[in-house]
């Protein structure tokens, strides 16, 4: 058996100042809190030794994600990277800024803009997401794979609940 963590301590505290309230919600939505914040900077770790930051990831990997010829429209790749256009502008100015992106009109869409990898973006994205995934499996090593299988299950089934 694990020894108590913080969120048991937590939890044993809340007992005994509250124990007209069932605190066993905070097993699990504060653990995943905690465990977030953990991925989170291990994450990052990754993207910052490609000289990106977290949202530039993003936006490199949806753009390689499109297939040939690595583009999309700007309101799409908000959509992809659940961001808003303000937030997604400030992305792409940067990315254009450091020779990752293009933006030029559509060819179908005259008023239409469009965002493209260039070539020295789509050597750091497939750079950076070769790492990318060797740290998540890594990450990952600490559960035996039948668990992360079953934790893959349930984590789709809990998140289609808030995204149905």
């Amino acid at each position: 058996m694990p020894r108590p963590d913080h969120v048991a301590r937590i939890q044993a505290e809340w007992r005994i100042e509250r124990p007209d309230l069932d605190v066993s919600p905070q097993g699990v939505i504060g653990r995943l809190h905690r465990l977030a914040a953990h991925l989170t900077g291990e994450l990052v770790a990754v993207y910052r030794r490609h000289g990106l930051e977290e949202g530039e990831f993003d936006v490199l990997a949806a753009l390689r994600r499109a297939g040939e010829p690595y583009e999309r429209a700007p309101g799409e790749l908000a959509r992809h990277t659940m961001v808003t256009t303000g937030a997604m502008t400030k992305r792409l100015d940067r990315l254009e800024r450091a020779g990752l992106i293009a933006r030029r009109r559509s060819t179908t869409d005259g008023r239409g803009r469009v965002v493209a990898l260039t070539p020295a973006g789509r050597r750091v994205i497939d750079d950076a997401f070769t790492e990318h995934m060797r740290n998540e499996r890594r990450l990952l090593s600490g559960l035996p794979p039948e668990d992360a299988v079953r934790l893959e299950a349930i984590l789709t089934a809990w998140l289609a609940h808030f995204e149905a």
